[in-house]
């Protein structure tokens, strides 16, 4: 697995493309998220770490639009994305998988990457039903588009097979087919390593430098794997108790003595 390089947009270089303002949430008194905040730049690998129940999974679906914050702003290219239903989110650039794969399982491979393309269409049930050109022209381009994606994640030979008939890390490929098929700005990747074995890992972590290098996304990480984090990470957010513990590049965040303490390990125990 290639190690990390440095973000390539430095913190404090341009504006960020998604930027988490004093962030928190509270459920029935219990606080998930207290006052968190960070920047995401352009072309970056974000990974968000913590130990279980330090609110990762929260701000990923206050992200995803799946929960909404109970203070505090999120901003996507300067603007905040909080008054927008989870249906339309995909529409601003902004993808993801989920950590339990939740994909279409009684449809075929390539019905559910077609799935993920809802935002790039723009036609509607008039011009569907009469089946003007422009609509026929479209839907050549996104099937073009589609069995581009299973190309690119070898996904062709397994395109007209059931989803619940595939292996696990064929069916996490899928899932990550489907949200690249939105061509999102920014890849919210909810612990894509979970399930995998040692190798399927390593790949993985080649594929999601691969996904940022050629077609240019941004990517915020949700991962257990502290290996594959910390390899490909350009940057990395610590969380405990729903509170920012620490942030900075893989080698500063893996030396902070409160992140070795709250989830590393430290040598005494």
């Amino acid at each position: 697995m290639m190690q990390a390089q440095l973000a390539q947009v430095p913190a404090g270089s341009a504006a960020p493309l998604l930027a988490v303002r004093d962030v928190s949430v509270v459920f029935g008194g219990i606080v998930a998220l207290n006052g968190v905040s960070f920047d995401m730049h352009q072309g970056q690998i974000l990974g968000l770490i913590g130990p279980n129940g330090a609110g990762k999974t929260t701000l990923f679906n206050c992200l995803s639009r799946l929960y909404q914050p109970s203070a505090g702003d999120i901003l996507m290219d300067g603007e905040s994305i909080l008054k927008r239903p989870p249906h339309r989110i995909a529409e601003i650039g902004i993808g993801r998988t989920f950590q339990n794969v939740a994909l279409f399982a009684n449809l075929s491979v390539l019905d559910n990457v077609r799935v993920g393309t809802h935002a790039r269409t723009n036609s509607d049930i008039v011009s569907d039903s009469l089946r003007l050109p422009w609509v026929r022209r479209g839907e050549a381009n996104l099937n073009k588009h589609v069995h581009e994606i299973l190309g690119y994640l070898d996904l062709e030979d397994v395109a007209h097979v059931t989803v619940s008939g595939l292996p696990f890390g064929t069916q996490k490929r899928v899932e990550l087919a489907r949200a690249l098929a939105a061509d999102p700005k920014i890849l919210l990747l909810d612990e894509p390593a979970g399930g995998l074995n040692h190798e399927e890992v390593y790949v993985l972590g080649d594929l999601i430098r691969k996904i940022r290098d050629e077609r240019k996304m941004t990517v915020l990480l949700v991962e257990h794997h502290m290996g594959l984090v910390m390899s490909i990470a350009d940057h990395v957010v610590a969380l405990n108790f729903g509170k920012k513990l620490a942030e900075g590049t893989p080698a500063q965040v893996q030396s902070d003595p409160a992140v070795i303490k709250a989830y590393l390990g430290s040598k005494d125990q």
